[in-house]
């Protein structure tokens, strides 16, 4: 199913390709829905006859007490099929919405977080919640009652035909037009939430901006500038809001009214056949039970019509949001294809075999090179800014798939990954660190503290390791960071280890701890490759490599290289 959704070439083909899964719970949504129908009509039936017997034959209630009860009983079961048709809508648009939602998942992991990273993290949050979510009306409601608007009213149209076939007519006339404007109405409103989903896509990114850079912006004295572009921003979008929602209100009020006219001209026609003021037809066979019934099934012939309507807003909405979704999905996603893992045995942890790599935009950043990574190896790879260095780690890393060439791993190999602006959470010192080791013990945390070189400092702070760090670090100088990050790689059990500028923007007191930290990471007998300019760094490796526009300039083991 998901690769055929993928194939789509609309978002309704997306859509029902994902419907096509859940058929059997759409289905019995579909089926307590005609259910609920059928019940209906025989309340209404009821209902006609008492009154009939009451009025016309004159039965006492006492008589009647069987079809006061089977009323009550139709009601009761009624009300049964209606949960049971929510129940069941509802279980499929919760399937269908865990499986788009683990689609997108897939697939941003598939792109990698070099290509995902290209995205506004608040417009991927925004698509994987708010759109996703507003699939929900769609799947649980609008698609069920799409079939009951065809098969309910029919259903009543056959039993009004055999009543009086005049009556049928005059529904059967004026069905068409809710179905028509509901039509045109749609246009619109598709257009409008397609405008409301990027709207609010883009408002979910300013405004993450804006919380992330406050510091700046205070720095700057521009604080009531930015609130004041949010709420420029923020008023658009509840400018567009509203005129969906007038779409709506107008469109519904449109179907009320011809809805009510068509009910109006049968209640017309029933009262004056009763009368005897018409003769054609079979209006002079009407009867009060005939009439009434007639009179009662002309709302309910429309109610599934009118359900329609107001749901119709909800396929717009998905309408609006399959767009946006299949924008992500159509992302190009390069896979690493019919390379075999190294084995176990091999010294190479990596191995990149006449690999390329091209950036949209840009053009080819790296290759063609050939390069492999041992056991135990500290590789340093030098080369001027823009290089290819950070694209030869993300290569190592598979964060990036190559354009050409193969990249192969040594068996069940796990890899720790370091830059120069580490990610740390807003939680604590040791949520911090367990995200790395989550069953870690704190006696653990505490040695890999130490061999990062930050337990002096943690056992100095009044709550240890409950201290709590804001985001991105706040709260811990550029040098702590970079040593919390490396505690989190000591906790691992990666024997790949890739730093990119791990000492950048350091002074040289921090850059020294970290360094030691890093040398105590190959006393453990991992691998690093270090992407590097700084000569300190350099002075760690058992191997460099020296890139230049994306090529091996020059690579020697144990030596320096000659500029």
């Amino acid at each position: 199913m998901m690769r055929d959704a993928r194939s789509a070439s609309s978002p309704r083909q997306w859509l029902a390709a994902h419907a096509v899964g859940q058929r059997r719970w759409l289905g019995l949504a579909a089926m307590a829905g005609v259910a609920v129908g059928v019940l209906t009509i025989i309340q209404m039936a009821l209902l006609a006859w008492i009154v009939s017997r009451l009025l016309v034959v004159g039965d006492s209630l006492a008589a009647l007490t069987w079809a006061f009860l089977s009323l009550i009983a139709v009601l009761v079961v009624r009300a049964l099929c209606q949960w049971g048709q929510e129940v069941a809508g509802q279980e499929a648009s919760l399937r269908i919405r865990d499986a788009i939602r683990g689609e997108l998942l897939e697939h941003l992991a598939a792109m990698g977080p070099v290509r995902a990273g290209a995205r506004h993290s608040g417009a991927l949050a925004n698509q994987l919640v708010e759109q996703v979510e507003a699939l929900d009306g769609y799947f649980a409601r609008f698609l069920p009652q799409l079939r009951l608007s065809v098969i309910v009213p029919l259903l009543i149209l056959l039993v009004v035909v055999w009543l009086d076939w005049l009556a049928a007519l005059f529904l059967l006339l004026s069905a068409p037009l809710i179905p028509l404007f509901m039509a045109l109405v749609g246009m619109g409103a598709e257009r409008l939430n397609r405008e409301q989903f990027a709207a609010v896509s883009r408002l979910s990114g300013h405004f993450l901006d804006r919380v992330r850079g406050i510091a700046t912006l205070q720095l700057f004295h521009q604080t009531r500038e930015a609130g004041e572009e949010v709420h420029e921003a923020a008023d658009r979008y509840r400018r567009l809001s509203m005129r969906t929602l007038r779409v709506a209100f107008l469109s519904s009020a449109v179907l009320e009214f011809f809805a009510s006219v068509a009910i109006a001209v049968v209640a017309i026609y029933v009262g004056f056949g009763l009368l005897g003021y018409i003769e054609f037809g079979p209006a002079d066979e009407l009867t009060l039970f005939s009439g009434l019934l007639i009179l009662l099934l002309a709302p309910e012939f429309f109610q599934p019509l009118r359900t329609l309507a107001q749901h119709y807003h909800d396929r717009a909405a998905a309408l609006g949001a399959a767009d946006g979704m299949l924008a992500l999905l159509a992302e190009p996603v390069r896979r690493v294809e019919g390379s075999a893992a190294l084995p176990s045995a091999d010294e190479r942890l990596v191995s990149l075999e006449g690999v390329t790599l091209s950036h949209p935009g840009r053009g080819r950043v790296l290759g063609p090179l050939s390069v492999e990574v041992a056991a135990g190896e500290t590789l340093v790879v030098t080369g001027p800014s823009g290089a290819g260095k950070s694209a030869l780690l993300q290569l190592l890393a598979g964060f990036v798939a190559p354009d050409e060439g193969a990249r192969r791993t040594q068996a069940g190999l796990t890899f720790a990954w370091m830059d120069q602006r580490p990610v740390l959470i807003h939680g604590s010192l040791a949520e911090n660190l367990r995200l790395a080791a989550p069953e870690a013990s704190e006696a653990d945390l505490q040695r890999a503290l130490e061999r990062a070189g930050l337990a002096e400092l943690v056992a100095s702070l009044p709550h240890g390791l409950e201290t709590p760090l804001g985001e991105r670090g706040s709260g811990l100088s550029g040098g702590q960071a970079q040593r919390l990050a490396l505690a989190r790689i000591f906790l691992s059990d990666a024997s790949l280890v890739l730093l990119d500028e791990p000492t950048a923007s350091l002074d040289e007191a921090s850059e020294a701890r970290v360094i030691e930290s890093l040398t105590r990471l190959v006393e453990e007998g991992r691998s690093l490759v270090i992407a590097t300019h700084h000569p300190a760094l350099m002075a760690m490796a058992s191997r460099r490599l020296e890139l230049d526009a994306g090529a091996i300039k020059a690579q020697a083991t144990g030596v320096p290289l000659h500029e």
